[in-house]
């Protein structure tokens, strides 16, 4: 999620949903919020020529970081509300999806220095959205509802959306789609392990309830260690070496992104499995806060790991889809072909140059700058798909879920 707050009167917004008036029961304030927060910068259609088209058609593009469930946003209709609906996700021909849910973010927030006392704007957003009262007082029931909607999703079209627990369901999914089958694999996920409550039982809570993937940090300190952009820049806590166990026991993956250079190093040196770092920039293309230095890239990669490159100006700097392939490019020339994949951030409060519908253009600006078609493959989607193949749970612990919108 990139840094922003919610640009709406906050004591107007509590006061108005303490009187319960309608145009907070009929969503018309979260809507304003979504519409303010998710931004596409207007331009004319991008040219895609017709080898950079058939090549976009055949490939099986995956995304590691999406927020569009934290809205409560109808995406089974097409929308130009912010990046990412299903049949945008179709236009773009995205097979494979994380799905991230948000549960805490800092007002003021920004990418040097934040609190965790700082007032939260997701509990507002909450409010106006209607969420039941344990939803307000737990993070982790926060993460379950937004995963619940993944969930109603894919009862109500099951042939556009399935929700993956395992490597098997994941291979099903591929194949269905080998053979003309539009359904979108999703993966669930939480960014940041202050969704736990500070409770390591709720590992097991978010993974019965579907979560396959945790970040361990979003913008500020929390019991796991420091952030990037927290206030002690601090490592791994005793707790977060037991969350981190924990989750690999479980084949939990496991996203540093957010993380404080000091925990990546110490996830690093005690993990016996890959990482990913979702959603980030790498400095030697973008020198800014928020992105990964080039040994950085390069331990990530060491181990097997992927880094998924961002669409938005703190990531890329240039946002336009020649300046995220630019990034693309130099990512790849430090981590290698093999380890570099697509981080959008779609609909995390970011402006970016173009939606999931525009997926082509990226394939376009990789080809234009001298990619292979598979290398193109590679980074749309390929190490993303591998990645998952080789690092979900398998058999029947990935089944162990209550996989329930209940």
């Amino acid at each position: 999620m990139g840094v922003s707050y919610l640009k709406v009167g906050l004591g107007a917004i509590v006061v108005i949903a303490a009187a319960g008036y309608g145009i907070i029961r009929s969503g018309y304030v979260a809507e304003y919020v979504d519409n303010s927060r998710n931004i596409v910068t207007a331009h004319q259609p991008y040219s895609i020529d017709k080898d950079a088209q058939a090549l976009h058609s055949k490939l099986r593009v995956a995304d590691l970081h999406n927020d569009v469930l934290l809205w409560g946003r109808d995406i089974t209709k097409a929308s130009e509300t912010g990046h990412s609906d299903l049949p945008r996700f179709d236009r773009g021909n995205v097979g494979v999806q994380v799905f991230t849910s948000v549960t805490k973010s800092p007002r003021g927030q920004n990418y040097k220095n934040n609190s965790s006392d700082a007032f939260d704007n997701i509990t507002l957003l909450g409010l106006v959205q209607g969420w039941p009262t344990d939803a307000l007082n737990e993070l982790s029931r926060r993460a379950l509802l937004q995963a619940a909607r993944l969930y109603a999703l894919e009862k109500s079209h099951p042939d556009k959306v399935k929700v993956i627990h395992n490597r098997e369901e994941l291979e099903v999914v591929l194949e269905a789609r080998d053979n003309g089958s539009k359904v979108m694999a999703g993966i669930l996920g939480t960014e940041g392990g202050h969704a736990l409550d500070g409770n390591i039982n709720n590992v097991n809570l978010l993974y019965d309830g579907g979560l396959r993937l945790m970040g361990l940090h979003h913008f500020f300190d929390n019991k796991l260690g420091g952030s990037l952009h927290g206030l002690s820049k601090g490592g791994l806590t005793d707790f977060g070496q037991d969350v981190v166990r924990l989750m690999e026991e479980k084949e939990m993956i496991i996203d540093l992104a957010h993380s404080s250079p000091a925990v990546i190093e110490d996830v690093l040196a005690m993990s016996t499995r890959p990482v990913i770092v979702s959603h980030t920039g790498v400095k030697g293309a973008c020198n800014t806060p928020r992105n990964l230095t080039d040994d950085q890239v390069r331990a990530v990669a060491a181990k097997n790991g992927l880094i998924g490159i961002g669409f938005w100006a703190a990531a890329a700097c240039d946002i336009s889809p020649n300046g995220v392939a630019k990034s693309i490019a130099y990512a790849v020339s430090i981590a290698g072909i093999d380890h570099v994949a697509l981080g959008s951030d779609f609909d995390g409060s970011v402006t970016t140059a173009f939606d999931a519908s525009e997926f082509a253009v990226v394939t376009q600006e990789l080809l234009n700058l001298g990619f292979s078609e598979d290398q193109i493959a590679a980074v749309m989607g390929e190490n993303a798909i591998r990645f998952f193949l080789e690092n979900l749970p398998q058999g029947e612990r990935g089944e162990e879920t209550l996989a329930s919108s209940d």
